[in-house]
């Protein structure tokens, strides 16, 4: 029964999401208001909420089904991710853009984009790194 219930909430959002891709299209993506592009975008903001939602639940649910001690582990990881993300955010200067002439942004909504793009950075450097070490163990283990 789990199954099929993913299946269809599955195919209920790529079915939403083909929707607001041809509404995209046929409102087109050039307009002055620019709506298509912020629903766009609020529907990605949407997909990723739900997907690092079901992660964690997910991962809750089957880990105290399956592994009530490893639940521990589970926590430490979301802790982790969750000291990451506070350090981004901290790190992040908020800061007024270079050669921005539009709509001036509020303070929060500037520190918000500054730590994504730090988690960004972050997520690229680990993404190399993880690559170089995995090289280099592979390469020692023959």
């Amino acid at each position: 029964m789990y199954t099929k219930i993913v299946k269809y909430i599955s195919w209920a959002l790529l079915l939403i999401g083909v929707v607001i891709g041809v509404l995209g299209f046929i409102i087109g993506f050039n307009t002055n208001d620019a709506v298509a592009v912020d629903t766009l975008l609020y529907w990605a903001y949407v997909m990723v909420g739900l997907a690092i939602a079901s992660i964690i639940v997910v991962g809750i649910i089957v880990g105290a089904m399956t592994n009530p001690k490893g639940l521990v582990k589970t926590g430490i990881v979301v802790l982790v991710a969750a000291v990451i993300v506070a350090g981004a955010y901290f790190l992040a200067p908020g800061s007024e853009p270079v050669g921005y002439n539009g709509v001036p942004e509020t303070y929060g909504w500037l520190k918000l984009t500054d730590t994504m793009l730090n988690l960004t950075y972050l997520s690229c450097v680990a993404a190399v790194l993880s690559v170089i070490v995995g090289a280099i163990v592979s390469a020692v283990r023959k």
